[in-house]
């Protein structure tokens, strides 16, 4: 049997910062206060189930946050190759190792990335790294727990293999 190659950027995880890596133009690494200073948007409260079993974990005040669209820009995309940039997949990965994905589709072409954001705040009330920021969320999953990242740390760029 194959191993399978798993390529995990280790950048440093510090408590209530972000980092970004892998194969964008510029790695960049945001704090708490970095993040509120971007334009803010606000999700709407949700309750939080399993994924497996649909059981209730706790209902969530409304988030505050920075769209992940946004940092992404910011630490732009490859572009050596036409189009290179519509293979790169998005890993984010939680303090805990914990992993959810995204693809750039789905992040900028699809409604689902105008609700994937990076919240700092929640119900009003700033969050601090004991508290798990920042933390990611996915405001348009049918069930929000599996891309809901406490604690993330960092968020890695992986372009695909042509496949041609």
């Amino acid at each position: 049997m194959d191993s399978v190659n798993v390529n995990v950027i280790a950048a440093p995880a510090v408590a209530g910062a972000l980092v970004l890596s892998g194969r964008f133009r510029r790695p960049l690494s945001f704090d708490l206060d970095q993040l509120r200073r971007y334009e803010s948007v606000v999700a709407t409260p949700f309750d939080l189930r399993c994924y497996t079993t649909n059981r209730f974990i706790r209902s969530v005040e409304p988030y505050r946050g920075v769209r992940l669209t946004t940092l992404i820009t910011e630490a732009g995309l490859p572009d050596s190759v036409p189009g290179e940039f519509k293979r790169t997949v998005f890993v984010a990965v939680g303090h805990d190792g914990y992993v959810v994905t995204f693809s750039w589709h789905e992040l900028f072409n699809t409604p689902v990335g105008e609700n994937v954001m990076v919240a700092y705040e929640c119900g009003g009330r700033a969050l601090d790294a004991e508290e798990g920021a920042p933390i990611l969320f996915s405001g348009s999953d049918i069930l929000p727990a599996p891309r809901h990242v406490k604690r993330l740390a960092r968020i890695e760029a992986h372009v695909l293999a042509s496949l041609a």
